[in-house]
């Protein structure tokens, strides 16, 4: 009977003693951390804290003394405002047109690079660099190398084969944007596709070559299904870029001709009028909108994530 009250003695100092080195390991591998959390809470968090409270106020920089509280009155004037709602719109069409031209041509471009040929780096480095542009310097290519009515190239080479010479930014402002930004981000959707690609399992397209499948059949019922996941993620990631454009509507048209978007129409608030609740307020919506689709895009590549995972 004296035996059994001794047994379970024994187990409480070790435990004790592991529970503080485990968590001495967990702060340890944690506190390298520690500077860019704090570094960006500053940088980032602090900011739209403050233009969040700003947001509330109605407050002209160019009168101060005059500025009060005025709740959600802001964001009502964002999303009644006939301007303001034209520029929500003009940013809904620009994303949406980008996007979808984007990941159309780009999936073309990695179904090419997809194939073994000779200069297949070299083409890929080429097909890669309109996305490693300064996007200020690309919005000035197109605008003065080849939309310029005068010695642009794309008026030159209509002059060469007698064509028109249009003014391609006055005659269609939006589409002007659009085709410099296509441009950019084609080559982001074709390199996410392209990984897409490559990691198809190749004894399946075997197969289904061997059993009479025909090059379209394949692409329609197993690749096309495969790049389901990419092309969400090309998708959302694209949108949340494109959604906070400023650059190429700043520089190819200035706002004008309808093509001010939601962040120009900030820029305008704020260092234009000087109305710093109302561009406040704008601008945490944009912010809602690009959290929104970064949810959505994290929940994708998560799910990439265990795709490889299950695989392996």
């Amino acid at each position: 009977m004296t035996a059994t009250t001794t047994a379970p003695v024994a187990t409480t100092p070790m435990h004790t003693t592991r529970q503080p080195s485990a968590r001495l390991r967990a702060w340890a591998t944690r506190a390298p951390l520690l500077p860019a959390l704090v570094f960006m809470i500053v940088v980032t968090q602090l900011p739209f804290v403050a233009t969040l409270v700003i947001s509330f106020f109605d407050w002209n920089a160019l009168y101060p003394d005059a500025r009060h509280f005025t709740g959600i009155d802001n964001y009502r004037e964002v999303l009644t405002d006939a301007d303001l709602r034209h520029s929500v719109w003009t940013t809904v069409l620009l994303t949406v047109a980008v996007v979808l031209a984007s990941l159309v041509l780009g999936l073309v471009l990695a179904l090419l690079l997809d194939r073994k040929f000779k200069g297949r780096s070299v083409v890929r480095t080429l097909l890669i660099a309109p996305f490693l542009v300064v996007p200020v310097a690309a919005a000035l290519l197109w605008k003065h190398v080849l939309y310029n009515p005068e010695y642009g190239l794309f008026n030159g080479l209509l002059h060469y084969v007698g064509g028109p010479q249009p003014d391609w930014i006055s005659n269609t402002p939006l589409l002007a944007v659009e085709a410099s930004l296509v441009w950019q981000w084609t080559p982001f959707m074709m390199l996410i596709l392209l990984a897409g690609l490559q990691s198809r399992d190749n004894e399946q397209i075997e197969a289904a070559r061997v059993d009479g499948a025909s090059d379209w059949q394949i692409f329609r019922h197993l690749t096309l299904p495969h790049l389901r996941r990419y092309l969400e993620l090309g998708a959302l990631l694209g949108s949340i870029y494109i959604v906070q454009n400023f650059d190429a509507v700043f520089t190819i048209t200035s706002g004008g001709l309808g093509t001010a978007n939601l962040p120009y129409t900030v820029y305008q608030s704020f260092y234009q009028a000087h109305e710093n609740g109302l561009a406040s307020a704008a601008g945490v919506l944009v912010v809602i909108g690009s959290i929104i689709i970064a949810t959505f895009a994290l929940r994708v590549v998560s799910s990439l994530f265990r795709e490889e995972v299950s695989r392996a």
